[in-house]
């Protein structure tokens, strides 16, 4: 039975050709999860300021993270997992719903306008001729760029940084529980992989949430429960509405910064 499983999974994902084994892609598989879980509840937490169901939302994230990693795990073979961008979330929150006075459908509407041209410009040749013209050097940047956008994500829920009315931003409270948990977990994993050990993210990311739980940073309410309804936001979008307010600027945004955004990832992290 071994033996046929593996040899489903080496027609599948030829694993011996890229030097790999299922043990390590499991291990791969568990610690990528685990560094961008906090996109669960990070994206919902955003676009619940814009008015959006924060449970409707959670649900949507996990069902489009599961969705694209699926097909581009099984249908393309590449080992990237995919999961919504997090600079769109935060210009679809603070600038496009007020522009559309808090009305968060008309933005949506946006949303679903810029996807459809996005899949039909993946479709065709024109994606690849986009890519191939973008320099490689904003290539890396672009994916540099989203890398210390998520580390000032970390930053600030660890209270290292915080916001501050003349500069924007400025050092917390670095003496706090929170942020020195924080550091003392960043310098266990530098210390970790340059010892090359097996899974050092994994394991810095389970140590450190067991720590925040047991310290009382982190309140357990449960290992699982039945998931929240999609009802409030499912295909709640407003085309029409969109239309007549402002729909082609916007929708020219969120394509071109998509574009940027999943080209500048897919190069630097592939």
């Amino acid at each position: 039975m071994n033996e046929r499983k593996d040899d489903l999974l080496e027609r599948l994902f030829a694993l011996k050709a890229h030097g790999t084994t299922v043990r390590t892609e499991i291990l791969a598989g568990v610690t990528t999860y685990l560094t961008m879980a906090y996109i669960i509840f990070v994206n919902p937490a955003i676009l619940s300021q814009a008015g959006m169901d924060f449970g409707a939302v959670f649900v949507a994230t996990c069902l489009a993270a599961a969705a694209g990693s699926l097909i581009m795990g099984l249908y393309a073979n590449y080992p990237v997992a995919l999961a919504p961008g997090m600079g769109l979330n935060a210009y679809f929150a603070y600038t496009v719903v007020p522009q559309f006075g808090g009305d968060w459908r008309l933005a949506l509407g946006c949303v679903f306008a810029s996807g459809v041209l996005f899949l039909a410009l993946s479709l065709s040749p024109l994606r690849e001729w986009l890519v191939n013209a973008i320099p490689r050097s904003l290539k890396y940047g672009i994916g540099a760029g989203i890398g210390f956008f998520l580390a000032m994500i970390g930053l600030q829920n660890a209270g290292i940084v915080i916001d501050h009315p003349a500069t924007l931003v400025t050092l917390g409270d670095v003496g706090a529980t929170s942020a020195l948990l924080a550091m003392a977990g960043f310098v266990a994993l530098v210390a970790l992989y340059y010892r090359r050990v097996p899974g050092a993210i994994m394991l810095i990311i389970l140590g450190v949430t067991l720590a925040a739980v047991l310290l009382g940073l982190q309140p357990l309410e449960g290992i699982a429960d039945m998931p929240p309804s999609l009802a409030p936001t499912f295909l709640q979008f407003d085309i029409r509405g969109a239309f007549e307010t402002g729909f082609v600027t916007i929708v020219f945004v969120f394509l071109l910064v998509d574009l940027l955004d999943t080209t500048g990832t897919l190069v630097s992290a592939g």
